[in-house]
Protein backbone atom coordinates (compact mmCIF):
# COMPACT_ATOMS: atom_id res chain seq x y z
CA UNK A 1 0.00 0.00 0.00
CA UNK A 2 1.47 3.33 -1.13
CA UNK A 3 4.61 1.44 -2.08
CA UNK A 4 6.13 4.42 -3.88
CA UNK A 5 6.13 6.58 -0.70
CA UNK A 6 9.91 6.47 -0.10
CA UNK A 7 10.91 6.93 -3.74
CA UNK A 8 8.56 9.87 -4.37
CA UNK A 9 9.42 11.61 -1.11
CA UNK A 10 13.17 11.17 -1.67
CA UNK A 11 12.91 12.75 -5.13
CA UNK A 12 10.83 15.64 -3.77
CA UNK A 13 13.26 16.29 -0.90
CA UNK A 14 16.50 16.06 -2.89
CA UNK A 15 15.44 17.64 -6.18
CA UNK A 16 12.94 20.26 -4.99
CA UNK A 17 13.28 21.07 -1.28
CA UNK A 18 17.08 21.37 -0.98
CA UNK A 19 18.00 21.13 -4.69
CA UNK A 20 21.13 18.98 -4.36
CA UNK A 21 23.56 19.53 -7.23
CA UNK A 22 26.79 17.88 -8.31
CA UNK A 23 29.52 18.45 -5.72
CA UNK A 24 27.18 19.59 -2.92
CA UNK A 25 27.90 18.26 0.59
CA UNK A 26 24.94 16.80 2.44
CA UNK A 27 24.17 15.95 6.09
CA UNK A 28 21.43 13.35 6.54
CA UNK A 29 19.83 12.26 9.81
CA UNK A 30 16.85 10.24 11.04
CA UNK A 31 15.68 7.40 13.21
CA UNK A 32 16.43 3.76 12.52
CA UNK A 33 12.72 3.09 11.91
CA UNK A 34 13.00 5.37 8.85
CA UNK A 35 16.01 3.51 7.43
CA UNK A 36 14.24 2.62 4.17
CA UNK A 37 13.46 6.30 3.46
CA UNK A 38 16.96 7.41 4.51
CA UNK A 39 18.45 4.82 2.13
CA UNK A 40 16.28 6.14 -0.71
CA UNK A 41 17.33 9.75 -0.01
CA UNK A 42 20.98 8.64 0.08
CA UNK A 43 20.52 7.01 -3.34
CA UNK A 44 18.88 10.14 -4.77
CA UNK A 45 21.78 12.29 -3.51
CA UNK A 46 24.24 9.89 -5.21
CA UNK A 47 22.28 10.21 -8.49
CA UNK A 48 22.63 14.00 -8.38
CA UNK A 49 26.39 13.79 -7.85
CA UNK A 50 26.30 15.10 -4.27
CA UNK A 51 28.51 13.97 -1.39
CA UNK A 52 27.09 12.61 1.85
CA UNK A 53 29.20 14.09 4.68
CA UNK A 54 27.50 12.06 7.37
CA UNK A 55 24.42 9.92 7.97
CA UNK A 56 23.32 10.02 11.60
CA UNK A 57 21.00 7.17 12.53
CA UNK A 58 19.23 7.54 15.88
CA UNK A 59 18.75 4.27 17.77
CA UNK A 60 15.61 3.82 19.92
CA UNK A 61 16.34 4.62 23.56
CA UNK A 62 19.56 6.48 22.74
CA UNK A 63 18.42 9.88 24.04
CA UNK A 64 16.66 8.36 27.05
CA UNK A 65 19.84 6.56 28.15
CA UNK A 66 21.95 9.66 27.58
CA UNK A 67 19.78 11.96 29.69
CA UNK A 68 19.31 9.32 32.40
CA UNK A 69 23.00 8.54 32.89
CA UNK A 70 25.01 11.50 31.53
CA UNK A 71 27.12 13.49 33.98
CA UNK A 72 26.96 17.28 33.98
CA UNK A 73 30.12 17.71 31.85
CA UNK A 74 28.60 15.36 29.27
CA UNK A 75 25.30 17.26 29.20
CA UNK A 76 27.27 20.47 28.61
CA UNK A 77 29.50 19.01 25.88
CA UNK A 78 29.30 20.45 22.39
CA UNK A 79 30.21 17.86 19.76
CA UNK A 80 32.95 19.46 17.62
CA UNK A 81 32.25 17.11 14.69
CA UNK A 82 28.58 18.11 14.65
CA UNK A 83 29.64 21.76 14.79
CA UNK A 84 32.03 21.32 11.86
CA UNK A 85 29.32 19.55 9.89
CA UNK A 86 26.96 22.52 10.22
CA UNK A 87 29.79 24.86 9.23
CA UNK A 88 30.74 22.87 6.13
CA UNK A 89 27.55 21.32 4.72
CA UNK A 90 25.67 22.78 1.76
CA UNK A 91 22.49 20.82 2.52
CA UNK A 92 20.93 19.31 5.63
CA UNK A 93 18.13 16.75 5.39
CA UNK A 94 16.41 15.62 8.59
CA UNK A 95 13.94 12.73 8.54
CA UNK A 96 11.49 13.14 11.41
CA UNK A 97 10.47 9.78 12.88
CA UNK A 98 9.92 8.19 16.28
CA UNK A 99 9.53 4.79 17.92
CA UNK A 100 8.38 6.22 21.27
CA UNK A 101 6.91 9.70 21.58
CA UNK A 102 7.00 9.48 25.39
CA UNK A 103 10.63 8.42 25.75
CA UNK A 104 11.71 11.63 27.50
CA UNK A 105 8.53 12.24 29.50
CA UNK A 106 10.17 11.59 32.87
CA UNK A 107 13.52 13.18 32.05
CA UNK A 108 14.25 16.40 33.97
CA UNK A 109 13.78 19.52 31.80
CA UNK A 110 16.93 20.91 33.48
CA UNK A 111 19.07 18.27 31.79
CA UNK A 112 17.55 18.91 28.38
CA UNK A 113 17.95 22.67 28.72
CA UNK A 114 21.59 22.17 29.70
CA UNK A 115 22.23 20.36 26.42
CA UNK A 116 20.33 23.03 24.48
CA UNK A 117 22.49 25.72 26.08
CA UNK A 118 25.65 23.78 25.24
CA UNK A 119 24.66 23.72 21.58
CA UNK A 120 23.83 27.43 21.30
CA UNK A 121 26.79 28.12 19.01
CA UNK A 122 25.76 25.30 16.66
CA UNK A 123 22.17 26.59 16.59
CA UNK A 124 23.37 30.16 15.93
CA UNK A 125 25.56 29.09 13.00
CA UNK A 126 22.72 26.95 11.65
CA UNK A 127 20.32 29.93 11.61
CA UNK A 128 22.93 32.34 10.23
CA UNK A 129 23.93 30.06 7.36
CA UNK A 130 20.29 29.33 6.60
CA UNK A 131 19.43 33.06 6.56
CA UNK A 132 22.34 33.86 4.23
CA UNK A 133 21.44 31.04 1.83
CA UNK A 134 24.67 29.12 2.47
CA UNK A 135 22.79 26.17 3.99
CA UNK A 136 19.61 24.68 2.54
CA UNK A 137 17.72 22.41 4.91
CA UNK A 138 14.51 20.45 5.10
CA UNK A 139 12.63 18.39 7.68
CA UNK A 140 10.46 15.63 6.22
CA UNK A 141 8.29 13.06 8.01
CA UNK A 142 8.32 9.29 8.10
CA UNK A 143 4.95 7.69 8.99
CA UNK A 144 6.15 5.95 12.14
CA UNK A 145 3.62 3.81 14.09
CA UNK A 146 4.36 6.00 17.13
CA UNK A 147 3.05 9.04 15.23
CA UNK A 148 -0.03 7.08 14.12
CA UNK A 149 -0.78 6.22 17.76
CA UNK A 150 -0.44 9.88 18.80
CA UNK A 151 -2.84 10.85 16.03
CA UNK A 152 -5.33 8.12 17.02
CA UNK A 153 -5.05 6.52 13.59
CA UNK A 154 -4.25 3.09 12.25
CA UNK A 155 -0.83 2.64 10.65
CA UNK A 156 -2.14 2.46 7.07
CA UNK A 157 -4.60 5.28 7.69
CA UNK A 158 -1.80 7.49 9.01
CA UNK A 159 0.53 6.65 6.13
CA UNK A 160 -2.20 7.69 3.68
CA UNK A 161 -2.71 10.92 5.68
CA UNK A 162 1.02 11.71 5.40
CA UNK A 163 1.12 10.69 1.73
CA UNK A 164 -1.65 13.15 0.85
CA UNK A 165 -0.36 15.94 3.12
CA UNK A 166 2.95 15.77 1.23
CA UNK A 167 1.06 15.85 -2.11
CA UNK A 168 2.64 12.53 -3.09
CA UNK A 169 -0.78 11.54 -4.42
CA UNK A 170 -0.43 14.21 -7.11
CA UNK A 171 0.86 13.24 -10.55
CA UNK A 172 3.63 15.83 -10.10
CA UNK A 173 4.27 16.75 -6.42
CA UNK A 174 6.84 19.39 -7.42
CA UNK A 175 4.28 21.17 -9.58
CA UNK A 176 1.85 21.14 -6.64
CA UNK A 177 4.32 22.83 -4.30
CA UNK A 178 5.25 25.36 -6.98
CA UNK A 179 1.55 26.24 -7.24
CA UNK A 180 1.38 26.59 -3.44
CA UNK A 181 4.33 28.99 -3.66
CA UNK A 182 2.52 31.11 -6.25
CA UNK A 183 -0.76 31.21 -4.28
CA UNK A 184 0.95 32.10 -1.01
CA UNK A 185 3.01 34.84 -2.63
CA UNK A 186 -0.23 36.79 -3.07
CA UNK A 187 -0.88 36.49 0.70
CA UNK A 188 2.68 37.53 1.52
CA UNK A 189 2.40 40.61 -0.71
CA UNK A 190 -0.57 41.83 1.35
CA UNK A 191 1.10 41.11 4.69
CA UNK A 192 4.35 42.87 3.71
CA UNK A 193 2.39 46.12 3.45
CA UNK A 194 1.08 45.79 7.02
CA UNK A 195 2.41 47.62 10.05
CA UNK A 196 0.49 45.99 12.89
CA UNK A 197 -1.04 42.56 13.46
CA UNK A 198 -3.81 41.89 15.98
CA UNK A 199 -4.93 38.41 17.05
CA UNK A 200 -8.30 38.17 18.80
CA UNK A 201 -9.95 35.05 20.25
CA UNK A 202 -10.91 33.34 23.49
CA UNK A 203 -8.72 34.79 26.27
CA UNK A 204 -6.73 36.34 23.44
CA UNK A 205 -6.10 39.91 22.39
CA UNK A 206 -2.55 40.31 21.19
CA UNK A 207 -1.09 43.24 19.26
CA UNK A 208 2.34 43.22 17.66
CA UNK A 209 4.27 45.27 15.14
CA UNK A 210 5.32 43.79 11.79
CA UNK A 211 6.43 47.16 10.42
CA UNK A 212 9.50 46.72 8.23
CA UNK A 213 9.58 42.95 8.70
CA UNK A 214 9.62 40.61 5.74
CA UNK A 215 7.34 37.58 5.40
CA UNK A 216 8.45 34.12 4.31
CA UNK A 217 6.47 31.98 1.89
CA UNK A 218 6.82 28.42 3.21
CA UNK A 219 6.11 26.12 0.30
CA UNK A 220 7.99 22.86 0.83
CA UNK A 221 11.58 24.06 0.70
CA UNK A 222 12.19 23.89 4.48
CA UNK A 223 9.41 21.71 5.86
CA UNK A 224 7.42 18.91 4.29
CA UNK A 225 4.48 19.06 4.47
CA UNK A 226 4.25 22.82 4.25
CA UNK A 227 1.75 25.58 3.84
CA UNK A 228 2.29 28.67 6.00
CA UNK A 229 3.45 32.26 5.84
CA UNK A 230 5.48 33.64 8.73
CA UNK A 231 7.59 36.46 10.09
CA UNK A 232 9.30 37.61 13.29
CA UNK A 233 7.54 40.50 15.04
CA UNK A 234 9.39 43.62 16.19
CA UNK A 235 10.92 42.37 19.44
CA UNK A 236 9.65 44.99 21.93
CA UNK A 237 6.26 45.55 20.28
CA UNK A 238 4.22 42.59 21.56
CA UNK A 239 1.49 43.45 24.07
CA UNK A 240 -1.58 41.60 25.33
CA UNK A 241 -2.58 38.01 26.01
CA UNK A 242 -2.98 34.78 24.08
CA UNK A 243 -4.32 31.33 24.92
CA UNK A 244 -3.37 28.36 22.74
CA UNK A 245 -6.14 25.95 21.75
CA UNK A 246 -3.77 23.06 21.08
CA UNK A 247 -0.90 21.87 23.31
CA UNK A 248 2.68 22.84 22.70
CA UNK A 249 4.95 19.81 22.34
CA UNK A 250 8.55 20.36 23.39
CA UNK A 251 11.11 17.54 23.36
CA UNK A 252 8.27 15.03 23.34
CA UNK A 253 6.45 16.58 26.30
CA UNK A 254 3.02 18.20 26.10
CA UNK A 255 2.32 21.61 27.57
CA UNK A 256 -1.45 22.10 27.58
CA UNK A 257 -3.72 25.13 27.72
CA UNK A 258 -0.85 27.63 27.52
CA UNK A 259 -1.70 31.24 28.38
CA UNK A 260 0.85 34.02 27.95
CA UNK A 261 0.79 37.72 28.77
CA UNK A 262 3.21 40.04 27.00
CA UNK A 263 4.32 43.53 27.93
CA UNK A 264 6.64 45.51 25.65
CA UNK A 265 7.74 42.32 23.92
CA UNK A 266 8.39 40.04 26.89
CA UNK A 267 6.37 37.35 28.64
CA UNK A 268 5.45 38.75 32.05
CA UNK A 269 2.85 36.16 33.11
CA UNK A 270 2.19 32.58 32.04
CA UNK A 271 0.17 29.51 32.97
CA UNK A 272 -0.36 25.98 31.66
CA UNK A 273 -2.80 23.37 32.95
CA UNK A 274 -0.21 20.65 32.22
CA UNK A 275 3.55 20.95 31.78
CA UNK A 276 3.90 24.24 33.68
CA UNK A 277 7.40 23.19 34.79
CA UNK A 278 8.54 22.77 31.18
CA UNK A 279 7.14 26.14 30.18
CA UNK A 280 8.92 27.69 33.16
CA UNK A 281 12.26 26.11 32.20
CA UNK A 282 11.91 27.27 28.60
CA UNK A 283 11.24 30.84 29.71
CA UNK A 284 14.35 30.79 31.91
CA UNK A 285 16.52 30.49 28.79
CA UNK A 286 18.07 33.73 27.56
CA UNK A 287 15.67 35.63 25.23
CA UNK A 288 13.19 32.74 25.21
CA UNK A 289 10.59 35.10 26.68
CA UNK A 290 10.53 37.03 23.39
CA UNK A 291 8.48 36.05 20.34
CA UNK A 292 10.60 34.75 17.49
CA UNK A 293 7.79 33.86 15.09
CA UNK A 294 4.18 34.59 14.22
CA UNK A 295 2.63 32.54 11.43
CA UNK A 296 -0.58 31.73 9.59
CA UNK A 297 -1.31 28.13 8.52
CA UNK A 298 -2.59 27.83 4.95
CA UNK A 299 -2.73 24.07 4.30
CA UNK A 300 -6.45 23.25 4.31
CA UNK A 301 -5.59 19.66 3.41
CA UNK A 302 -4.53 19.23 7.06
CA UNK A 303 -7.64 19.47 9.21
CA UNK A 304 -6.85 17.01 12.02
CA UNK A 305 -4.62 17.79 15.01
CA UNK A 306 -2.14 14.91 15.25
CA UNK A 307 0.29 16.09 17.98
CA UNK A 308 2.97 16.34 15.31
CA UNK A 309 4.03 19.97 14.98
CA UNK A 310 5.37 19.41 11.48
CA UNK A 311 1.74 18.97 10.39
CA UNK A 312 -0.24 20.80 13.06
CA UNK A 313 1.31 24.24 12.58
CA UNK A 314 0.29 24.17 8.90
CA UNK A 315 -3.44 23.61 9.55
CA UNK A 316 -5.42 25.98 7.32
CA UNK A 317 -6.98 28.91 9.16
CA UNK A 318 -4.85 28.64 12.31
CA UNK A 319 -2.28 30.98 13.81
CA UNK A 320 0.79 29.84 15.69
CA UNK A 321 3.54 31.66 17.56
CA UNK A 322 6.98 30.51 18.70
CA UNK A 323 9.13 31.77 21.55
CA UNK A 324 12.86 32.26 21.16
CA UNK A 325 15.11 32.70 18.16
CA UNK A 326 13.77 34.85 15.34
CA UNK A 327 14.55 34.79 11.64
CA UNK A 328 17.38 37.10 10.60
CA UNK A 329 16.23 37.02 6.97
CA UNK A 330 13.05 38.93 7.90
CA UNK A 331 14.86 41.40 10.18
CA UNK A 332 14.73 39.68 13.58
CA UNK A 333 17.47 40.41 16.07
CA UNK A 334 16.45 37.90 18.73
CA UNK A 335 18.83 35.03 19.44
Amino acid sequence: MLDDFNEKLAKLVVNYSVRVEKGNTVLLSGGIDAADLIREIDLEVIKTGGHILNIRIVIPGQDELFYTHAQEHQLKYQNPIALQGIKLADKFISVFSSTNRKALTNISPDKQMMTREANKELTKIYFERSASGELDWVICPYPSPAFAQEANMGSFEYKEFVYKALALDKEDPVEHWLNVKKEQEAIVEVLRKGKELRIVGEDTDLVLSIDGRGWINACGDKNLPDGEVFTSPVEDSVNGTIRFTYPGIYMGKEVENIWLKFKDGKVVEYTASKGQEILEKVLEMENADILGEVAIGTNYGIQKFTKNMLFDEKMGGTVHLALGSGFAEVGSKNE
